[in-house]
């Protein structure tokens, strides 16, 4: 019901038509658009949306970002891993070619001290490998790769760039079996370098030896090199054996017990070299064959003048 000279509000307030706002809204974008690509009025807008929106744009960007950085952080792990496996594998085999190299090595320097030992000995000599120890766990052996076909024979002494390391006690067709100087079995003649004073060193087993049979207070240091005394016509004059490394001088004991070190490598190298046979001496003029003129036992006959 309206009152008389008031009319009364409309329910919905009305505004221009919609077709009247499309065709205001198109005409301000199309100058807007004009305007700016002509004469670059919206730049300063343009700016000033771009940096409000930039925080909003990173944070919307860290996830996108914190994915990629963790799928990269995998693959480098991936690689580091297959990387150290492959250093891991290089660097064992670079150690294998070190270790072999350093053998090498070492074994060309006692090959050469042996040639070299070889050629100041006045007799000829064989170079031989040890192959292996002799089965017996008492005795002091070991089995080189030279026999029978290679001029080797019972006898023969064996020594190293050092000195005397045993003697060969049989022989087979391709190897042949060395006493070494430490076996319980096995005596040398020696001669105590500093004087002359001559003993008889045997081996006691463990990797040492012992000088017999000289009296407590006979004329021996710790630290005398004893060589050989090549009196029992098996090994040359003046090769080194062993260095006296502990005197025990009892006075209840008529001999004193002196502890030898053998100073060639008896326990520990591998290659050897086998010396020939002595060379015999020449006879004596005593000894001299007998002839027509000078039968045996040295006198010399004299011809009956004819007449």
């Amino acid at each position: 019901m309206s009152v008389a000279g008031h009319v009364p509000p409309p329910f919905f307030k009305r505004g221009p038509a919609p077709l009247v706002r499309l065709a205001f809204f198109v005409s301000l974008s199309l100058i807007l658009l004009i305007a700016d690509l002509r004469f670059h009025t919206l730049e300063w807008a343009r700016l000033a949306v771009a940096t409000v929106a930039w925080p909003l744009q990173r944070v919307t960007w860290m996830p996108i970002d914190a994915a990629g950085d963790f799928g990269a952080y995998l693959a480098r792990q991936s690689a580091l891993l297959k990387e150290n496996q492959e250093l891991r594998r290089r660097q064992l085999e670079a150690a294998n070619l070190l270790l072999r190299q350093q053998h090498l090595e070492q074994e060309n320097l006692r090959l050469r001290a042996l040639l070299d030992m070889r050629a100041r000995l006045p007799v000829e000599g064989r170079i031989a490998e040890i192959l292996y120890a002799a089965r017996d766990p008492f005795s002091r052996r070991v089995i080189i790769d030279k026999g029978s076909q290679h001029g080797i024979a019972g006898g023969q002494a064996v020594v190293d760039e050092v000195g005397v390391i045993g003697q060969v006690v049989r022989v087979f067709p391709l190897t042949a079996e060395v006493l070494l100087l430490t076996d319980k079995d096995q005596a040398i003649p020696v001669e105590v370098q500093r004087n002359g004073l001559r003993a008889v060193l045997a081996g006691v087993g463990a990797g040492m030896m012992e000088l017999r049979f000289l009296a407590s207070n006979a004329e021996v240091q710790v630290g005398d090199v004893l060589v050989t005394s090549g009196l029992d016509g098996v090994y040359l004059r003046g090769l080194p054996v062993a260095k006296v490394v502990k005197i025990d001088r009892d006075s209840s004991y008529s001999f004193a017990r002196i502890t030898c070190a053998p100073l060639a490598g008896v326990e520990r190298h591998g290659l050897t070299l086998v010396l020939g046979a002595r060379t015999a001496l020449p006879p004596q003029p005593d000894d001299a064959p007998a002839t027509p003129e000078r039968p045996a036992g040295g006198k010399r006959v004299k011809k009956k003048a004819k007449p």
